[in-house]
């Protein structure tokens, strides 16, 4: 993730919780400090270790974090994920943004593990959508990552990708590609969403450089497959959940496309606790 927009998100994100002052800790407290402990209360995978630090520092350059679990890692239920000392005003004012963030992503990059884990295939590659929460895209699709997975295009801007209002509007996928090929540029990729064996051939035929099998069962993408040659990526997408991921294994695909990575992901279950506080 790039450091600059990080900063900024997160600048964004603790204006919007602490506001004009967190007016609790001002009544409560004057110059105490603390050091507290980020705990797991269940196990999961770890993403987005470094916005602990990076959080607090925007509130206040003397906190200091010392964290035990990186990005990526599987911790277990009890486990210290972060240690931060320094002002309890500091600390409480920032608890809430970095779990939120810490929590959802780690949640993401729990379940997508867990994607992978249930389709064992290494010929297959796990990746995301983009049905992203809005504003959160870029920490979303890094949790993906840490998870083991794969980005798709992180916007509409990254590649071209038509799809079925795109080819109805156009009147047909070869019309429609035709259409794409006489603008872009040689560096765009250019992906086709099929549902049927005439969709599979006519978009062979017009030199997609991707074809998604969409909402077609493993052994449909099986018989599809035959039609494509082995220099056009595949991907199937759609339809697919976490009891059925195991079935599409061995089915032939380059990449399987999953929506519920993160727009129906339970956040993994993390607090943060004073453990030992002084006065200053």
């Amino acid at each position: 993730m790039n450091p600059l927009l990080v900063k900024e998100k997160l600048q964004h994100f603790l204006i919007e919780d602490i506001g004009e002052g967190d007016v609790t800790s001002e009544m409560v407290f004057t110059n105490e400090e603390a050091e507290a402990v980020i705990i797991a209360k269940e196990s999961g995978v770890l993403a987005g270790h470094s916005l602990i630090e990076t959080g607090y520092k925007l509130l206040d350059p003397n906190i200091l974090v010392d964290v035990n679990v990186i990005d990526g890692e599987i911790f277990q239920k009890g486990d210290t994920i972060a240690v931060i000392r320094g002002s309890v005003k500091s600390i409480l004012a920032g608890e809430r943004v970095v779990l939120n963030l810490l929590q959802r992503m780690s949640g993401i990059a729990t379940t997508t593990a867990q994607a992978v884990n249930s389709l064992d295939d290494d010929s297959i590659r796990i990746c995301d959508t983009r049905k992203t929460t809005p504003g959160l895209r870029m920490f979303e699709k890094y949790a993906v990552r840490c998870g083991g997975g794969f980005n798709h295009r992180k916007g509409l801007e990254h590649a071209v990708m038509l799809k079925e209002n795109h080819i109805a509007a156009c009147g047909g996928i070869g019309e429609a590609v035709f259409k794409v090929r006489s603008q872009i540029g040689h560096m765009v990729k250019l992906e086709v969403e099929t549902t049927n064996e005439r969709e599979v051939i006519e978009a062979v035929n017009a030199k997609a450089d991707v074809i998604m099998f969409d909402n077609c069962p493993p052994e449909e993408i099986r018989s599809l497959i035959q039609h494509v040659p082995e220099t056009i990526i595949t991907e199937a997408s759609g339809g697919i959940n976490v009891d059925t991921l195991s079935t599409f294994r061995g089915c032939g695909v380059d990449y399987i496309s999953l929506g519920f990575l993160t727009h129906s992901v339970k956040s993994v279950d993390l607090s943060l606790l004073i453990r030992e506080g002084k006065n200053t």
